[in-house]
């Protein structure tokens, strides 16, 4: 009578063993890699990561089996039924694909752990599949106990298998769906194997057609070879294509997709590897920076379309310009910076900059039209002018407003007064938020007199701010830097505002006249703030005349005449300011309904001495008498200036000649006359102090 051999799980031949580990380690961490890829893909490639999934985590778990079960020695011998084997592997392939499949259906589901639930399900199924077709000399008992706990530990280790991988908390998770899938084959076998007992017969016949262990050797050596091939294939081609991808997108991410230039993040990474690596052929860097003259203006007359061509020629120029180990970058709508570490004089890099200059004059061709642009150029050196890569680049923006400054296609080289500027202009532009929350600003009037009775017809309302600590500060400081920070939308609303609220309580109803700043007649809301204003404070329309500037209409005239147009229904004036410094022309004075023209005071200065200035005065004068438009001069100072005014025909003039300007209690016997005024030393103080500056173009 032949023993009782019970306790097969632990009768294992320790290479075999081996073995199997061995397979079900890299089995499962391919498995799970390629699961995780199936999370990511939709449709027909979806299905093809499914297969492939499965083909590879099934015959890892059916290899894994069988070789751990050929390490089981039988004294009387042992073989495998084909048809129960070869079941048992597609059992393995296509329970666990459907549990990868419903894994993936729905990322944040409870179908996640159910399919990883029917994975378990499919190793189980495979694994006693496979048992029923081991054939023995003797009979084979199983502890159901056992089984239940195989099938149990199988549904555990499955789901969280799935779940690590689809709800990953850090990038370790990957390895621990990896260590659930292993645990998972693993505790099916050794529970499932623990609770079997093979009682040996020698009279039991082995079935003719069972696969001896030779061959089925053979069979999991080419299971396990086609395991590891298609799954490392698999795994290597699933990485190149994840590096293509992301490569791809670092590609994408740091070039600009309309012009296929670098961007910003990208010339920044340029510039410090230029400045952490040096090297005595870029001892010195230079940066230069541009953007595009009447961009704008393409944009606006003519289309995006046209602005996107533009851009693309733009860049196609300065590619070629470009040697090698030259670079530019577009770093925003219509800015672009270049970086040179081959030039060793200022020269050299100016003739870049001139280059580039001549280059964007050319005009680009659009639909048959001609579009116009320029540029104008700041640049900075490295390490002359900074140490740092924010400092290179915020000095060659400095450089470049200053060459815009100068007009188009200038060049400028940084150099420490403009720093020192553009800090003093940081440091207003804070002041002046800080000061517009305390009240620090106040209006000043500057009155407009009759040219031939001297009388009083009007008020201009001009801003003045009282710095705790600077004191007053002249406009031509503050406007600029106002108008830069979009604070000048805030202000021209409150000096609107306020000089509404006080004219309404003048006796003597004066007009005032109150400059708009180009952003605010932008705005299409503006002739509905005014009227509000007009409506809030009770001032009749007609008492309020707006002063707009040349320059706030060019850019969008159509836009700008519509604006104008509303403010004209509400009843307000309309007047050109500083006539003649800007765009001046017959067909502006006709197409826009203006009230009054204001001839700019740099023209009145000179009209005694230089005869050009005085033809200038005079033609305007003729123009407006032609178009029945009224005309205001500014800047007349002394009687000559107002003797030439009466004797070409001036309607009205405006000042120092009759005051400077003034607040409002120093002119109370205007706006209030027949009231008794109180001396205030304080106003008196700020007479003194006052300067007529440039009105708020607010």
């Amino acid at each position: 009578m032949l023993p009782v051999l019970s306790c097969i799980a632990f009768e294992h031949e320790p290479v075999s063993l081996f073995a199997a580990v061995l397979v079900c380690v890299l089995g499962s961490y391919l498995t799970m890699r390629l699961f995780s890829r199936v999370r990511n893909t939709r449709g027909l490639t979806r299905v093809s990561w499914i297969f492939l999934t499965s083909f590879i985590g099934g015959a890892s778990i059916w290899t894994t089996h069988f070789i751990a079960m050929m390490g089981y020695r039988l004294p009387l011998g042992a073989g495998y039924e084909p048809t129960a084997t070869l079941v048992s592997l597609v059992l393995a392939i296509v329970v666990t694909g459907a549990g990868f499949a419903i894994a993936a259906a729905a990322p944040r589901s409870f179908l996640v752990e159910a399919g990883g639930a029917v994975m378990g399900a499919g190793i189980a199924a495979m694994h006693y599949v496979g048992m029923s077709g081991y054939e023995v000399q003797g009979h084979i008992v199983w502890d159901q106990t056992y089984v239940a706990a195989s099938l149990v530990a199988a549904g555990v280790f499955g789901a969280l298998a799935t779940s690590r991988i689809a709800r990953s908390i850090t990038r370790y998770c990957r390895y621990g769906g990896a260590l659930a899938m292993i645990l998972a084959i693993a505790s099916t076998h050794f529970i499932g194997m623990t609770g079997v007992t093979v009682v040996p017969d020698a009279a039991a016949v082995m079935p003719q057609n069972a696969l001896p262990e030779s061959v089925m050797t053979v069979v999991i050596l080419v299971v396990s070879l086609m395991i590891l091939t298609i799954g490392s294939m698999t795994y290597v081609i699933d990485r190149q294509s994840h590096r293509s991808a992301v490569e791809r997108y670092r590609q994408l991410s740091l070039h600009d997709a309309l012009t296929g230039l670098p961007n910003r993040t990208a010339f920044i990474e340029r510039l410090a590897h230029l400045i952490d690596t040096p090297d005595s052929r870029h001892d010195r860097i230079y940066v230069l920076a541009f953007d595009l003259d009447r961009f704008k203006e393409v944009n606006d007359v003519h289309g995006h379309a046209a602005g996107d061509h533009v851009l693309r020629v733009v860049a196609e120029r300065l590619g070629k310009r470009m040697r090698p180990n030259e670079y530019v970058a577009r770093i925003g709508g219509d800015e672009f910076t270049a970086v040179s570490p081959i030039m060793f004089t200022d020269g050299q890099a100016e003739l870049l900059a001139r280059r580039i200059v001549e280059d964007l004059s050319v005009p680009i061709q659009w639909e048959e039209q001609t579009l116009s642009i320029g540029t104008s150029i700041g640049i900075s050196v490295y390490p002359d002018n900074a140490s740092t890569i924010d400092e290179l680049l915020a000095q060659a923006d400095t450089a470049m407003y200053r060459a815009k400054a100068l007009g188009s296609n200038n060049i400028c080289f940084f150099d420490e007064s403009m720093d020192h500027a553009a800090r003093e202009r940081s440091a207003l532009a804070l002041d002046m938020r800080l000061g517009f929350k305390r009240n620090e600003f106040e209006l000043y009037y500057q009155k407009q007199n009759d040219t031939h009775t001297g009388e009083v017809v009007g008020l201009e309302v001009l801003l003045r701010w009282r710095h705790p600590v600077r004191g007053l500060v002249s406009p031509s400081d503050f406007i600029p830097i106002a108008e830069r920070s979009g604070l000048i939308m805030e202000l021209g609303d409150w000096v609107l505002h306020q000089a509404c609220i006080e004219a309404a309580t003048w006796k003597n109803p004066l007009r005032i006249a109150v400059n708009v700043a180009p952003k605010q007649l932008a705005a299409s809301s503006f002739p509905v703030r005014v009227r509000d204003i007009l409506a809030e404070t009770g001032l009749p329309p007609e008492r309020l005349e707006l002063e707009i500037t040349e320059s706030g209409i060019i850019d969008d005239q159509q836009h700008a005449l519509s604006i104008i147009r509303q403010l004209k229904a509400i009843g307000v004036k309309i007047a050109m300011d500083d006539y003649g410094t800007g765009y001046s022309s017959l067909s502006t004075l006709q197409l826009f309904p203006f009230d009054k023209i204001k001839i700019d005071r740099g023209f009145i200065d000179s009209v005694t001495e230089n005869r050009q200035s005085a033809a200038i005065v005079r033609s305007t004068l003729i123009l407006a008498q032609s178009l029945d438009i009224p005309v205001l001069a500014e800047g007349v100072e002394n009687l000559d200036h107002l003797r030439f005014l009466q004797e070409e025909g001036c309607d009205q003039v405006q000042g120092y000649f009759y005051g400077k300007p003034l607040p409002v209690g120093l002119l109370q016997d205007i706006v209030n006359p027949g009231d008794r005024l109180e001396s205030d030393p304080a106003l008196d103080d700020q007479t003194d102090a006052s300067s007529d500056g440039n009105p708020i173009a607010a």
